[in-house]
């Protein structure tokens, strides 16, 4: 039984559709192949559950699968509130550049902190001025808040984080032990994952990504959020298919019904920093003992080995460590830092988690060990910067209205349209029943008609 571990290639794959990101990097080959990871296992699972008289053939759509890396809906007379907090964003110092990520209010406080001016724009761009790149990226972080200085890749490689996320895998299984695939009746070609208890929590935005595309071939996807959390602007993407509830990890009665539904989970997916569920009492022991039968696939953001692996990190932040921004920069011929035309890293990181997922499905039903996967940004960014480009097509600019499904999409704030499914198989396509849905908004409870 081989587990995932890189992506595929193009002949494993039929590719249509035409066109691509402008970038200095892969990144339309990163979404294609991406996404055809996902539709690859899942093509192994069918046939090792015996839902299809063959492995069903897989089919992306590259100008499809390249806008999913960026936003998949559209609002139909509303808007969106802004992604981005007003004080987020690239600041130049003294010797460079540093990203400062402050959506979360106690990451936006932990840097005004540290810079002791007022929350506007202006003052922390004046403030920010007078630091060395990496002396504010070490206090912003040592005082709870998260930051990126931007680095060149030459300068991530000779980094002690950069050298060890290189020498990790891309996919890090670990700990395999062996699991007991529980029956599920509902299964079919059509809908291979109908009946499977995904428990999820994670996060904006790989994690989210890696359950959503779960729910849209079936799965029981339950999200599991703190009270009155919320991801203004993203949540709309990343709730589709789900049912988002709460509860309170650190209250007892919380924990036993969290402690209920893992048990029951089929596959657990979480994007805490190393040592936070620990900290709560769910160490991998514990884990293992409430749900030896769930397959468990995990991320974080700078990888598992190294001093940063605790480091807290978003996709922009990663790019700035990386060297992604500085060659961006090289590349486009500017004075600034210039990210990635959509969040990729995430993106990718979020379907090869999904993939994973079925990587370790598939090799329970064949009675092989199975491990827990761990995945990270950093790691696919090496992915990334390692791959050559090889789409060609007009460039992308955004969606048209050809690009949208037909239907409305009733979300919780409005209704919108989402983009066309950007994979298929022979017998079935990402599709989702239930739309976007506002955090907190179901009970923390498995349906009944699936247990």
């Amino acid at each position: 039984m081989s587990l995932l571990n890189a992506l595929p290639s193009t002949e494993q794959f039929c590719l249509t559709g035409s066109g691509k990101w402008s970038s200095a990097f892969a990144v339309t080959d990163l979404a294609s192949a991406s996404i055809a990871a996902v539709g690859l296992e899942l093509a192994k699972l069918i046939a090792s559950l015996n839902l299809a008289p063959a492995v069903p053939q897989v089919t992306v759509d590259q100008r499809l699968a390249s806008l999913w890396f960026d936003c998949s809906f559209r609002p139909d007379g509303w808007q969106l509130p802004n992604l981005w907090d007003t004080i987020a964003g690239v600041y130049e110092t003294q010797d460079g550049w540093i990203r400062l990520h402050t959506n979360l209010p106690h990451h936006r406080q932990a840097a005004l902190n540290v810079l002791d001016c007022d929350a506007t724009r202006e003052s922390v761009a004046a403030v920010v001025k007078h630091w060395q790149a990496d002396d504010l990226e070490n206090e912003t972080v040592n005082a709870g808040g998260v930051a990126a200085a931007m680095r060149s890749r030459e300068d991530w490689r000779a980094h002690p984080q950069g050298r060890a996320v290189a020498a990790e895998p891309l996919i890090d299984w670990v700990s395999p032990g062996f699991i007991q695939l529980r029956e599920r009746t509902q299964a079919t070609a059509e809908r291979p994952l109908a009946g499977l208890r995904v428990l999820d929590l994670t996060r904006v935005l790989a994690g989210p990504v890696s359950t959503r595309t779960l729910a849209g071939f079936g799965a029981d996807v339950l999200r599991i959020d703190p009270p009155g959390w919320d991801e203004p602007g993203v949540i709309t993407e990343v709730s589709l298919g789900k049912r988002m509830a709460s509860l309170d990890l650190s209250m007892g009665e919380d924990r036993l019904v969290f402690e209920a539904l893992l048990s029951k989970a089929d596959v657990f997916v979480h994007g805490y920093r190393p040592g936070a569920l620990d900290g709560l009492g769910y160490d991998a022991t514990n884990r293992r003992r409430l749900a030896p039968n769930a397959v468990e696939v995990t991320l974080d953001a700078y990888g598992w080995t190294g001093p940063w692996a605790a480091r807290r990190g978003f996709d922009s932040l990663v790019q700035m460590s990386a060297g992604i921004a500085d060659a961006g920069r090289d590349w486009a011929g500017s004075r600034t830092p210039h990210p990635l035309p959509v969040q990729a890293l995430d993106h990718a990181t979020g379907y090869l988690m999904a993939a994973a997922v079925l990587s370790a499905l598939n090799a329970a039903a064949q009675g092989a060990p199975v491990p827990l996967a761990r995945l990270s940004l950093a790691r696919t960014a090496e992915l990334l910067a390692g791959m050559d480009t090889s789409t060609q097509g007009p460039e992308i600019t955004g969606p048209a209205a050809a690009d949208y499904a037909p239907h409305t999409e009733k979300s919780s704030w409005g209704p919108g349209r989402r983009l066309a499914a950007p994979l298929h198989l022979s017998a079935t396509t990402l599709h989702w029943e239930q739309p976007a849905t506002r955090c907190g908004s179901s009970p923390a409870a498995w349906q009944t008609a699936r247990q």
